[in-house]
């Protein structure tokens, strides 16, 4: 099974919004923390979905965003996601109560020390390190053990 969706991590005063999924049933995001973002609509692009998946989890609108890259994700459970990764540093509106977790602003120096999946560390310092679109892919085992990683085509030591 194939899938396409965005993640976006909404930028402000040195921290990131982050979505602790707690809130839905049989979530392969369960208990992790998270960006903001969600499944394409039939004919969407990679930007409209973003834009009406903010809306929906937080209850803003973005007016400033960058694409940052494409995450392969393969979770080893025959579910293959291709995930378009964006950055936002504007917007408007006021937050809402998010119906998948909880929305907490968290310093981007303590990223790290959250429950994630281990391959979002790797994109966390590419976010961190500024680098260009690049091509991040992630296999998983089933379990939630990320066993390779390439960047770019060329294979990352984990």
């Amino acid at each position: 099974m194939v899938g396409l969706s965005t993640l976006c991590y909404i930028e402000q005063d040195g921290k990131y919004l982050m979505l602790h999924r707690v809130k839905k049933e049989h979530d392969i995001n369960k208990d992790k923390w998270i960006g903001v973002g969600g499944h394409f609509e039939a004919d969407e692009s990679p930007e409209e979905c973003l834009l009406r998946e903010v809306k929906e989890e937080t209850g803003l609108t973005l007016t400033s965003w960058r694409y940052r890259g494409i995450v392969t994700f393969v979770s080893g459970d025959g579910v293959t996601e291709y995930m378009s990764l964006f950055t936002a540093d504007g917007f408007t509106g006021s937050m809402i109560e998010c119906d998948e977790g909880e929305l907490v602003w968290i310093e981007k120096t303590k990223i790290n020390d959250l429950e994630l999946w281990e391959g979002d560390k790797i994109f966390f310092r590419l976010l961190d390190e500024e680098r260009p679109f690049f091509s991040l892919k992630l296999v998983y085992d089933g379990s939630g053990n990320l066993t390779e990683a390439s960047l770019d085509g060329r294979e990352l030591a984990i």
